[in-house]
């Protein structure tokens, strides 16, 4: 097997589900999301993917996507209940999320959960060259940053958590506790979203471990330094705004608002479906303000994308019916012939016509929860090049710290919701182009590139692997 000097190691290959008659793979392209993010790095840039390709059975065969190389990973049934469904999605996720599902203990589950890190640390260890990099990708795999560190000590290790890391005493809830929080120390530089995680973890190594931390970056445990610290992912900035500049994008977002019905102000969220993404709370929000008279359908449309997701899980299973169920009512009660309250879509979309949604966009709802970061709502400020519209962001979103000079919001507080949903529909266009012009600003030298660069110099102080990356 040929072997890399970079290797990054996810629970999914970057792949489209089907390949094409001529046999090619491309890229998976979701809204926001890891392998949205990570193509603008890695299409240009020798590396190798270890990741499962999807659906249940042996590792299929896949070709090479460029320079990049596919190591697929196969999952049985039994691997996708326990490991996946289970101790990364119904244990970890929630609990995670500050528990806004509470979290579901199965001492079955752990044990595939670690026999399936175990198989991805071996594929990792096998493709990685001597003294190259292995980076770690999320919460599916906090075993393997030690496991590889068991297997090829001479390699970097890096590990990088795209969710929340939950305050102490959540995490301490965890029956596995230890072996998770040695299992991502095992990396020799662990990032995160935001800077209260990288505290979270010193202060359960210390309390859990007996470890040692130095300034607000260092723990020391068995001899070894392990550095912390917040790495915000961001967006390919770039290719979002080319995208927003092509005419037939312009186009088709000037259709997509005729299609809508002209509309004075146009809503747009775009989620998956997800209990942490606050889609019912939004939408309970909205039916108030439609209630009160305080939004008209003639002249105000909310356009909900909501993208499948875990559809094998039944409590998603349960969310995807009750938000159906409370579209139907708000537009059987608010809605006109040919005028919904509400444009209910249940499917993803690829680049071009995100751009164009954007655009038609006058006010961007993004509302989570809890979220890590929440890259569609930095893909908006990209796509806005007239400086116009207004973003609507929950506090819980990494993203709040960097984009604050958007509408920001506690998602929790239905009334503070419809107030700041008002106030933004309401704005005045100088505050909107004055705040949108800021997070812009913020963007143009805060890119995918920008984040990728920014950690994996910290990881490898040398630059070697940075100095890979496209400019």
């Amino acid at each position: 097997m040929r072997q890399s000097s970079l290797v990054v190691v996810a629970n999914r290959l970057p792949l489209d589900d089907s390949v094409a008659p001529d046999g090619a793979c491309e890229w998976r392209r979701s809204p926001g999301g890891l392998a949205s993010a990570l193509h603008a790095i890695l299409d240009d840039t020798p590396a190798t993917w270890v990741g499962w390709a999807g659906g249940a059975g042996p590792a299929p065969a896949l070709p090479d996507i460029g320079r990049l190389r596919i190591r697929p990973m196969g999952l049985s049934e039994k691997d996708l209940t326990g490991y996946y469904e289970g101790f990364a999605n119904a244990t970890l996720w929630p609990l995670y999320h500050d528990a806004v599902l509470p979290p579901v203990f199965d001492r079955g589950w752990w044990e595939t959960y670690r026999a399936v890190n175990r198989r991805f640390a071996e594929a990792a260890a096998e493709a990685v060259e001597p003294g190259g990099t292995v980076w770690v990708q999320d919460y599916h795999l906090q075993l393997v940053p030690q496991l590889i560190r068991e297997l090829r000590p001479d390699v970097l290790i890096g590990f990088f958590l795209h969710v929340p890391f939950p305050p102490p005493e959540l995490f301490m809830q965890l029956p596995r506790r230890l072996d998770l929080l040695r299992g991502m120390l095992g990396a020799d530089l662990v990032g995160f979203q935001r800077p209260q995680a990288a505290h979270n973890v010193a202060q359960l190594a210390v309390k859990l471990l007996g470890a040692e931390v130095t300034g607000d970056d260092q723990i020391t445990l068995d001899g070894r330094t392990i550095r912390t610290g917040a790495f915000p992912m961001s967006i390919d900035v770039a290719e979002m705004q080319s995208l927003a500049a092509r005419r037939d994008v312009r186009e088709r977002a000037a259709q997509l608002r005729q299609d809508l019905g002209r509309p004075r102000r146009v809503l747009l969220s775009m989620d998956r479906l997800d209990p942490i993404k606050g889609i019912e709370h939004r939408l309970t929000a909205y039916s108030e303000l439609l209630r009160d008279g305080r939004v008209k359908v003639r002249d105000t449309v909310m356009v909900q994308v909501a993208v499948p997701s875990r559809e094998r899980v039944e409590s998603y299973r349960r969310l995807r019916d009750r938000i159906e169920g409370e579209v139907g009512r708000i537009n059987g009660e608010y809605g006109r012939v040919g005028e919904p309250a509400i444009h209910y879509l249940i499917q993803p979309f690829d680049r071009a016509e995100l751009a164009a949604l954007y655009q038609t966009a006058d006010v961007m709802v993004v509302t989570p929860l809890r979220d890590g970061m929440n890259l569609v709502a930095k893909e908006y400020v990209a796509a806005r090049a007239d400086a116009s519209g207004a973003l609507v962001l929950s506090e819980f979103a990494g993203s709040a710290d960097e984009l604050s000079d958007a509408f920001l919001v506690n998602p929790h507080d239905v009334d503070g919701l419809k107030e700041t949903l008002l106030r933004a529909m309401e704005a005045d266009p100088a505050d909107l182009e004055r705040r949108m012009s800021a997070m812009r600003a913020h963007l143009s030298t805060h890119d995918i590139i920008a984040w990728a660069r920014a950690y994996l110099t910290t990881l490898d102080r040398t630059g070697r692997v940075a100095a890979g990356l496209r400019r």
